[in-house]
C-alpha cells in the first residue's frame, strides 16, 4: 500500500482533513464529499475530488495530489484533469482549488515555468510535509498525515503511540485504526503479534492490523494481474476494469492462475462472466 494510497483513505474518512491546509475554507467546509472522480472520453481518473454539498451557496470544487515520488509531469498532468474536470462539468461548479501535498519540496518538479501563473495564482497551496513541524504538536488529522511520512522506525512508533493515546481520550476508533494501517504498511515485515506489542495494542483489538494487511495484499495482487494483462491482452476496456477492481483476494489469485492461458480480451470476458454466475 503505498503512502498516497494512505491519504485518500484519510479523505476518504474525514473529508474535512483537507481544509486544515486551505488558508480560507469554504463554509461547507464538513460538508464536502471526497471522491475518485473518471473524465469520460478520456483516460484521466482525478483520484483527490472534493465536491461542495448540492446547497452550498459557493460552488467550489477542491482538487488533491499527494506525491511521494518525483514526477516530471506532475503538473502538466495535475492540470490537464483539472481542467478538463471543469470543463466536463461547467455548469455544476464556478470556483476551483487545487492542493498538492508533497512528502519534501525536493519531490517538486524540477521546471515549473510553464505553470508558474497557475502556481502563483493564489488557487494552488502546495503542502511540504517534512515542514510542518514535529506530529505531536499538531491536530489528530494532521498528525496522521505527518506519520505517514516519518522514515525513521523509532520516530514512526513513538508517533504511532502518541497518536493512539490521543484518539483514545477522544474515543475516535477510525483514527486508532488509520494508525495501525500506516504502521502496517510501514513494517510489513512483521507479524500482527509483533505489531500490536510494538504499538501497545490488547491483542483484541487486531482488527485493523487484519484488514490493512489484506489490503495490501489485494493491492498488490491487483496490480501485478492488470500488469500481466496489459502485456498479454492489451489494454483493458473500463467496464472490465471495473469487474477486477471488485474481486476478491481470492478471486484474484484465481486470475492470476487462469490468465496463462489467455491471449486475447475474450479469454479474459469469458473467465470474468463466469465468475459474476459462479
Amino acid at each position: 500500500m503505498r503512502p498516497d494510497t494512505i491519504f485518500y483513505k484519510l479523505f476518504k474518512q474525514f473529508p474535512g482533513l483537507l481544509f486544515e491546509l486551505v488558508d480560507e475554507p469554504p463554509p461547507e467546509a464538513e460538508n464536502y464529499q471526497f471522491e475518485s472522480v473518471e473524465v469520460k472520453e478520456t483516460a484521466f481518473r482525478i483520484d483527490g475530488v472534493f465536491l461542495p454539498p448540492v446547497d452550498a451557496v459557493s460552488k467550489t470544487v477542491f482538487f488533491a495530489e499527494v506525491q511521494f515520488q518525483k514526477d516530471e509531469d506532475l503538473y502538466h498532468r495535475f492540470f490537464s484533469e483539472l481542467f478538463l474536470f471543469l470543463y466536463r462539468n461547467s455548469i455544476r461548479y464556478d470556483d476551483w482549488f487545487g492542493v498538492i501535498i508533497f512528502g519534501s519540496g525536493s519531490l517538486e518538479p524540477s521546471n515549473s515555468t510553464i505553470h508558474r501563473a497557475l502556481l502563483e495564482s493564489g488557487q494552488i497551496r502546495r503542502v511540504y510535509l517534512d515542514e510542518l513541524g514535529d506530529l505531536r504538536e499538531q491536530p489528530l488529522g494532521l498528525g496522521l498525515m505527518l506519520l505517514t511520512n516519518v522514515t525513521s522506525e523509532t520516530e514512526a512508533v513513538e508517533g504511532a503511540r502518541f497518536l493512539l493515546e490521543q484518539a483514545r481520550q477522544q474515543s475516535e476508533q477510525a483514527i486508532i485504526d488509520l494508525v495501525t494501517t500506516i504502521i502496517v504498511y510501514k513494517f510489513s515485515n512483521l507479524s500482527r503479534e509483533e505489531i500490536a506489542t510494538m504499538l501497545g495494542l490488547n491483542l483484541e483489538e487486531p482488527r485493523a492490523i487484519r484488514e490493512a494487511k489484506e489490503e495490501g495484499r489485494e493491492e498488490e495482487a491487483r496490480s501485478l494481474i492488470l500488469r500481466q494483462l496489459n502485456r498479454l491482452v492489451g489494454a483493458i476496456p473500463d467496464a472490465l476494469l471495473s469487474q477486477i477492481q471488485g474481486l476478491s483476494v481470492e478471486q484474484l489469485e484465481a486470475l492470476g492462475d487462469a490468465l496463462l492461458d489467455f491471449s486475447t480480451l475474450a479469454d479474459l470476458e469469458g473467465w470474468l462472466g463466469g465468475e459474476v454466475r459462479g
